[in-house]
């Protein structure tokens, strides 16, 4: 599908179930980001779509050499030379394979441009930011479990907002006018929430970086209160006076008078 001149590459957001019956996550670092996606409301949830962007993942998942062949092979057109390839307006590179499976496909089209918007911070520290194909750019974004690892000093981050008007105010570059402005403008990208009613309702006005440091805040409130009741639990005795004795059947039989 080509929106704004990029063509894009899509998978099925988050998790589900295939026809075969198999189950799949191809978001596995999303946070709050899952509770307010677009890609699981409108024309996404549509079963013509929704089957295509399986097919898409099934392909992948079942021949994964196979399907870098005929990525390889598609992009050569010449409809894809000096344009832009958005990987995933839905999805996230989720195993390294697939990750390392892309790498290959920039260099062996180093004509056609690419980006990809990700939560994999872990995964690109390791496998992308080494040594990074040329023809590949990349925005790590907000709202997702591996927020914590980002550097606002130093990372092309994106971060989404209640509205444009969050946007200015917070100091961030909209990217609502294109959205390449996301790889080429500024380092710090804000994007305006989409307008769905339920998900604004539970943005709450916040940015997915705040909802996300809220739930981890919580999470981590919950780990400590656990910690702090095992090690109450922890200074009891493992074994009352006697109890082991008693269940080794080893009690002391009274003498005889």
């Amino acid at each position: 599908m080509k929106q704004i001149g990029v063509w894009n590459w899509s998978l099925p957001a988050w998790a589900g179930r295939l026809a075969d019956g198999r189950t799949y996550n191809t978001c596995p670092s999303a946070g709050v980001c899952a509770r307010a996606c677009y890609a699981r409301h409108g024309t996404y949830t549509w079963p013509v779509v929704r089957a295509k962007h399986q097919a898409n993942l099934m392909f992948v998942l079942d021949d994964l050499p196979g399907w870098e062949t005929a990525m390889v092979a598609e992009l050569g057109a010449p409809r894809f030379h000096g344009a832009w390839i958005r990987i995933h307006d839905a999805g996230d590179f989720f195993s390294d394979a697939y990750l390392r499976a892309w790498l290959r496909i920039c260099r062996a089209r180093p004509d056609v441009n690419f980006y990809a918007y990700t939560k994999e911070v872990d995964r690109f520290r390791r496998l992308t930011e080494p040594n990074a194909p040329a023809n590949f750019l990349w925005v790590y974004s907000y709202g997702g479990t591996q927020d914590a690892a980002l550097n606002l000093a130093t990372d092309r981050v994106a971060d989404v907002f209640p509205d444009e008007a969050a946007i200015a105010a917070g100091g961030w570059a909209s990217q609502e006018a294109s959205d390449l402005l996301a790889v080429l403008g500024p380092r710090l990208v804000g994007v305006p929430a989409n307008r769905i009613p339920a998900y604004l309702k539970r943005l709450a006005g916040r940015r997915f970086s705040e909802w996300q440091a809220e739930v981890d805040a919580e999470r981590a409130t919950r780990q400590g209160r656990r910690h702090l009741h095992l090690v109450v639990d922890n200074t009891r005795p493992a074994v009352e006076p006697g109890e082991a004795a008693r269940a080794s059947g080893q009690v002391d039989q009274p003498r005889a008078a």
